[in-house]
């Protein structure tokens, strides 16, 4: 396993949150030809990059691994530390689409209840939401920064391929932290704009049923409320996969490397 071969293309198109905010015209759809390494490139100042340029090309010297006795300590088999990631996404996927459940450790957080105070107005009336979803980001990033900790520890125990990975994966997290947050930070303004057309479309249609009869019964936000709170949790449950893809990906690493013949 060579950590110094080339990068393969990904496209950013690609990711289930990406999709969602397209698929839901709340994101002007990317362009096919714009991949990682271009994008990498744009975000990466001159020490970062030769920081990296060090890591994906180090200095030929002998093979270093760690003593034998500290690489047994601690060490989870593939199987074990495959069903510890599946229960802390398990756990999470749960957290968003019903309220933590007990015995995980999470804070549980609630979704606002399906009512909207008199007047409407939409930035009053989204904040409760935008509350939900700021809760349940910070969740995430505290969930997943810790994981992907814990799967760099035991790429450190094995080869000196997968600990070269894990060297690389800290420093990819430290460079492209605060991107991340900038560009997840901005998912809530795009949903808010959404529920803000949403709204505004019900009350419309709520003054020309009362301009037609006065008598009418005041039309319940049901209709479309509902279904954007099912939204709500279908963004969140996107931005979770996408937070889980580095962790995923050094998961896949360590099973591959634990599985290949000596």
């Amino acid at each position: 396993m060579s950590m110094t071969r080339a990068l393969p293309r990904a496209q950013l198109h690609s990711s289930k949150l990406v999709r969602f905010l397209t698929e839901n015209a709340m994101l002007d759809a990317v362009q096919a030809t714009e991949d990682v390494g271009q994008k990498l490139g744009d975000w990466l100042d001159f020490r970062q990059a030769i920081a990296l340029h060090g890591l994906l090309n180090p200095e030929p010297q002998a093979e270093q691994t760690l003593p034998a006795h500290q690489r047994r300590a601690g060490v989870m088999t593939p199987e074990a530390l495959t069903r510890h990631v599946d229960k802390v996404k398990a756990a999470l996927e749960q957290s968003i689409a019903q309220g933590a459940p007990s015995g995980t450790g999470l804070a549980r957080i609630e979704m606002p209840p399906a009512t909207l105070d008199e007047p409407l107005e939409p930035k009053i009336a989204f904040e409760p939401y935008r509350r939900f979803y700021a809760a349940h980001q910070r969740q995430m990033e505290t969930q997943v920064r810790t994981l992907r900790a814990q799967l760099r520890g035991q790429l450190t125990k094995s080869t000196a391929a997968l600990q070269q990975l894990a060297a690389l994966d800290a420093n990819f997290e430290n460079i492209l932290g605060e991107r991340e947050a900038m560009l997840l930070g901005k998912v809530p303004k795009l949903l808010e704009k959404r529920f803000s057309q949403a709204l505004r479309q019900h009350l419309k249609k709520q003054a020309e049923a009362s301009a037609e009869d006065a008598n009418a019964p005041r039309l319940k936000p049901d209709a479309w409320l509902l279904p954007w709170r099912q939204q709500l949790r279908t963004a969140l449950l996107a931005e979770l996969d996408t937070r889980l893809q580095p962790a995923l990906g050094l998961l896949e690493a360590f099973n591959q490397e634990s599985t290949s013949p000596p």
